[in-house]
């Protein structure tokens, strides 16, 4: 790759520190999409000793680069995604990975199929990991933050992908309790 190719995709994809998501930090600001996939790379690099037979190399790549359609897009809710939104942020990968040198474009064309596929361990515990860490991140938030129907998802969302694995279902059910918890004990304060 040269060094103008490998400065203009960071100049595009420099818009994923600049994209904001639903999610608040515990100070009270929105956080990026970029520290949403920072904080999900070292969540899969801190579990590698949990899943020995999983690629962890490839799964923090995954957690890298999956919400790099949002530099395009921005991002939406999950709640409120639509066939139409997944569609438009495919597009949107598929054109920021066209500027790639074809080595670099089919490595990443490759692991976007995986990741979508669903089908291995690395995929499975990718999207495990990246619906954990918004649940975590509501969990920090102040409450004041959540829409009324996230008091619902917080308590559901990301259980189905959560399944594939003994300790991933135990980490969802206790994130489960600590939305709970949190719930609870702001109602009370407030």
């Amino acid at each position: 790759m040269t060094q103008r190719a490998f400065i203009e995709f960071l100049n595009k994809i420099e818009k994923l520190k600049c994209n904001t998501r639903h999610s608040w930090t515990s100070t009270g600001r929105q956080e990026s999409v970029a520290e949403h996939s920072w904080r999900l790379a070292v969540m899969a690099m801190l579990c590698k000793n949990e899943f020995p037979g999983i690629d962890i190399d490839k799964v923090v790549k995954m957690c890298l680069v999956h919400d790099f359609g949002e530099a395009l897009t921005g991002d939406i809710p999950a709640f409120l995604k639509t066939k139409e939104n997944e569609k438009a942020e495919e597009v949107a990968v598929k054109s920021l990975l066209s500027t790639l040198p074809p080595s670099e474009r089919t490595e990443l064309i490759t692991l976007f199929d995986e990741m979508n596929a669903l089908s291995t361990p690395e995929a499975k515990l990718y999207k495990a990991l990246d619906n954990i860490e918004a649940i975590i991140s509501h969990n920090e938030a102040p409450l004041s933050t959540w829409l009324p129907r996230e008091f619902h998802e917080n308590l559901t969302y990301g259980t189905e992908n959560c399944e594939f694995s003994e300790w991933t279902r135990a980490l969802r059910k206790e994130l489960k309790r600590d939305s709970i918890q949190k719930i609870e004990e702001e109602k009370y304060e407030g």
